[in-house]
């Protein structure tokens, strides 16, 4: 087993999902960076649809990407199903690209219902779903993580740059 990086190439990522065909929204550390919050993240968190073509795909790619849930415990390397990304968890991964979460459920919302608190974000060939700012901003109000809060003051300032009163 290769010891796989400690901080996601978010690129390498996203354009593996995009190109396995895989429908999901970025979330999390991610979404505020692509959102153009000057933050770093160290893994990518996406919520993805529970279909069973799009877990199909995700599997598929999964593999192709050496994912294993972290951390490894005793040495036991466990690999992610179609169950666990069927449920409504977190599958929390490390992949040859980095750390990449998957977020069955996001404060009991699923894929579909965060579909129009979205932006989609084109970059060349590349089209992404991301989580839009006022939600962001209030996911990470509710998690009362440390992280989440320090983040808060640097989203609100975006959001207010781009809407100004």
């Amino acid at each position: 087993m290769s010891q796989h990086p400690k901080r996601a190439d978010l690129e390498s990522l996203l354009v593996a999902l995009c190109d396995a065909r895989i429908n999901f929204i970025v979330v999390g550390g991610a979404a505020a960076v692509l959102q153009g919050a000057p933050i770093t993240t160290q893994d990518l968190d996406i919520v993805h649809q529970r279909t069973s073509e799009n877990i199909t795909r995700l599997v598929a790619l999964l593999n192709d990407l050496d994912a294993f849930f972290r951390p490894a415990v005793s040495g036991r390397y466990i690999r992610p199903t179609s169950e666990h990304l069927a449920g409504n968890g977190h599958v929390n991964l490390t992949t040859r690209l980095g750390p990449l979460d998957h977020l069955c459920l996001m404060d009991g919302r699923s894929y579909e219902d965060l579909l129009p608190h979205t932006d989609e974000l084109t970059d060349g060939s590349l089209q992404l779903r991301v989580l839009d700012l006022p939600t962001l901003i209030e996911t990470k109000r509710r998690t009362g993580r440390a992280k989440d809060q320090l983040s808060l003051p640097i989203l609100i300032a975006l959001m207010g740059e781009r809407d100004p009163p």
